[in-house]
């Protein structure tokens, strides 16, 4: 009996549409995450980008528990002298819920060329609409 290795040329991908209204934000990225990987399908390889496409709705509805807002920080740095920029969680939630999002999600991925493709496949809205309404996507419930 052999070990299944999947091959990217017979990767079946699908879309799944996630609303993250009231969604505590690591449960909705953990799950976006997860099916971003691939690793909800039997047919998951490691090595090779079997996930399917995920569109995030409402991100600015998104829920952080606990003293989150003001206690989480988000960092960013120009790489010049005294170019620290930093901003707590419901200054992103307030003005960048998008960016947010996609921290909390690339942060679940794996590091490295396999995962700058994988979250290639992520599309996070602010609000309810999105643009990818051609491809028929499949609502998804966060658990």
């Amino acid at each position: 009996m052999n070990t299944f290795m999947q091959k990217k040329e017979t990767v079946d991908r699908k879309w799944y549409v996630i609303d993250a209204t009231d969604v505590a934000l690591g449960r909705l990225a953990s799950q976006a995450a997860t099916v971003l990987r691939g690793k909800n399908k039997p047919t998951f390889t490691p090595h090779i980008d079997c996930g399917d496409f995920v569109i995030i709705t409402n991100a600015s509805k998104v829920k952080l528990t606990g003293n989150k807002l003001k206690d989480k920080m988000y960092y960013n740095h120009s790489r010049y002298a005294g170019g620290l920029r930093e901003r707590n969680a419901q200054t992103m939630i307030d003005r960048y819920p998008v960016e947010m999002v996609e921290r909390a999600v690339k942060g679940m991925l794996p590091k490295g060329p396999l995962g700058r493709k994988m979250i290639k496949k992520l599309f996070v809205y602010a609000d309810e609409n999105h643009e990818q309404t051609a491809q028929k996507p499949v609502e998804m419930k966060v658990k």
